[in-house]
Formats: structure tokens, sequence, C-alpha cells
């Protein structure tokens, strides 16, 4: 039989998902983020559950080829625009509407030759620092490119860097809506976390920024997937959320240890009393954190319990002391939905390896089988 690990997508949680973006947010439209491969989703394996989108944003023209190949006809987004100009004759060829992020870019539509005009989100840098025009150089960049015959319609679009946190988005907001005030266009600004955060803060907060944080257009990423933008301040079911991805394997071997012993690499962890171990199929080399330390929180048969000693290639250990029933072949869920509906957030265990849930789900390894689960 194969190696027991396996990652199940689940369609339907990320239909429940996006609408309750959508409930969050509900005059705009919402993009539905599918860069990096949706995630490590899997572009093709997350389309049904994310058909009701607006819009598909992503970042490169492979992926979008993808999305226009499953049928769909709707809107597209390049997210950092293009690279070169012979790009912009595939953005012409496959429809696709495009940032627009620094004069190069400008300079590459004032050449390209083309009979139909482009969609563009022209970017500010409003405080992110990475990519977009300066305050100070915004308007004279909307004014070039709403010269050029090339150019269509223009959006306006922004970033936020705090969304998720303390500073919050009025600052941004601020410099993004004075600069701005009288220029035409539909508006783009809000990720994840400014949508749940700052459309959902109160009647004060909403009357004040809705206007501009829901805006024409909404970006959710990370939320769609299941994850909470701002963990640990909020969990994904504080924000009604449901997991998109399950990673699950077994125990393929137990081991008693007495109290004295250690186990693994390194012997980082030593037992202080008498303990059975299960061996868990799931490594660094299926995209678990080699980082989670002794205690990241796991599922064995759907009941809390914690691994013990240092995450190897294929193998990780687990503390069956909560689950003295567990043997050979009984299930492990290292994140997502156990087999009994029981819920292991990714962020808690992305916490526990000090990175965030993105990475796991992104790190997902070539090498893990997956499978995509209806709404059941």
């Amino acid at each position: 039989m194969p190696r027991p690990i396996l990652a199940t997508i689940h369609t339907g949680a990320l239909r429940h998902n996006f609408e309750r973006i959508r409930a969050a947010a509900p005059d705009a439209r919402a993009w539905a983020i599918v860069k990096a491969n949706a995630y490590g989703h899997g572009i093709e394996r997350v389309f049904d559950g994310l058909r009701g989108a607006d819009g598909f944003a992503l970042l490169d023209l492979e992926e979008a080829q993808r999305v226009r190949a499953l049928g769909w006809r709707g809107p597209i987004l390049l997210l950092e625009g293009v690279f070169e100009l012979r790009d912009l004759e595939l953005c012409s060829r496959l429809d696709l509407w495009h940032t627009v992020h620094c004069e190069e870019q400008i300079d590459m539509l004032a050449t390209h030759k083309t009979n139909v005009p482009h969609r563009v989100f022209l970017k500010m840098n409003s405080g992110m620092n990475r990519l977009g025009f300066a305050p100070r150089l915004y308007r004279a960049a909307w004014t070039r490119l709403n010269a050029l015959p090339q150019v269509d319609e223009i959006s306006l679009m922004t970033h936020f860097s705090d969304a998720d946190g303390a500073r919050g988005i009025d600052a941004q907001m601020a410099v993004f809506a004075e600069v701005t005030q009288d220029l035409p266009g539909e508006r783009s600004l809000s990720n994840s976390a400014a949508t749940l955060r700052h459309t959902l803060s109160g009647p004060e907060a909403s009357a004040r920024l809705a206007p501009y944080v829901a805006s024409d257009w909404v970006r959710p990423g990370i939320a769609v997937y299941g994850s909470a933008p701002d963990f640990p301040e909020h969990s994904a079911s504080d924000w009604g959320l449901q997991p998109s991805m399950t990673l699950s394997s077994k125990i393929i071997a137990v081991q008693a240890i007495q109290a004295g012993d250690s186990v693994g690499y390194g012997s980082i962890f030593t037992a202080q009393t008498d303990l059975r171990i299960g061996v868990v199929a799931c490594g660094y080399a299926d995209g678990y954190p080699r980082s989670c330390p002794t205690g990241t929180p796991v599922l064995v048969n759907g009941v809390r319990t914690r691994t013990v000693g240092r995450v190897s290639m294929d193998m990780i250990t687990v503390d069956l002391t909560p689950v003295p029933q567990a043997a050979l072949g009984t299930e492990v869920t290292l994140w997502g939905a156990s087999a009994g509906g029981q819920l292991l957030s990714i962020d808690e265990v992305a916490h526990a390896a000090g990175t965030v849930g993105y990475e796991l789900m992104c790190g997902l390894a070539q090498r893990v089988p997956v499978t995509v689960a209806g709404d059941d």
C-alpha cells in the first residue's frame, strides 16, 4: 500500500470562506487570489470552490493560462503586472488586466501595439514600500497612463502593510484618499485582514472607512483558505472560517519508552515519565516544518496531543498519553479536519514553528498525494 500521508482540499470550505468575505464587504466585488498555485492547494483543485468569485488574481502568465483553460471568461488580474514587453501580447490574447507599479511598465505600454486597449490597476506605494508609485508621483503616472491609446480604464489600488495589527490602515488610507480623491476609476485596497477587521469594527469605523476599505474590489487571500489573517489575536473560527486543506497521516509504529529515555535526533526530548510514543509518517520532506518544537499540537484519532522530539525527514513522533487506544494505523491530523470533524488550525502549527499558515500551505511537498473533497 502507499505511504499513508494525504492532503485533502475541501472545496466546500473554500466556498464558505469566500462567502464569509462577501458578507464582510457586501457592496464590493471580490477577487479570488490564486497566486502561488492557489497557496499550495492547486489552481485546478480550488476552481470549483471559487468559481463564484468576480475575478481571479495571480502573479504570472502561466497561472493565468491555467485559469483560462478551466473555462473562466471573467476578469483575471496580474498582481505584479508584466515583467517584459512581450508579456503584453499575451495579456491582449488572454484578455488579462494587469497592475502598473513603475515607470518602466508605462514605457512598455507606450510601445505596445494593440487593437484592444488594456485595463490596468495603477498601484500606489502608500507605506508598504514594495511596489507602487510614491504618493507624490502617483497623479503624474495616472496622467501619463490616461494619455496612452493603449490604455482603456484605469483602476486605483494600494496594499496595506499593517491591516493585521495595531497600526491598522488609517495612515495609509489617509494618504490614498488624499491623492486619489478626484481621480476617476474603481478602487481596490483591502486584503483579508483589512476586509475582516476594518469593515466589521463597529458603526463609527464602518462609516468612516468602509467607503474606502471595501471600495469596488477586495482582494481576499489567506482568509479564503481558512487561515486567520491576524492570528493569534483572532483564530480562524473567530472569523467563521473553515480549513480548506487537511494534512493527515497514520501511526506506523508505537514505542513504549521509560522515564529518562530520549526520542529522535539530537536527543532533544527526554521523557520525564513512562510514555507511549506514536511514530507518524510525515516529516519535513512532506512540508511539515522541521522547526516545530516539542509540544506542537496534533490530533490523534481526533484527540489533541503533542509532538515530541525533533521532526525528521520522513517521520515525527507524538505523545499517545491522551489516546491510550491509539495503535498502528490510527489516524493523525497534522492540520485541518479529522475524520470525526475535530479541527486543528494550520495557524497553531505555524505559530509553533515560528511562521505563518501561508508558508505551510505553500510548502506542501510534491511527494504528498492530494485529493479533493466536495461539500460533505
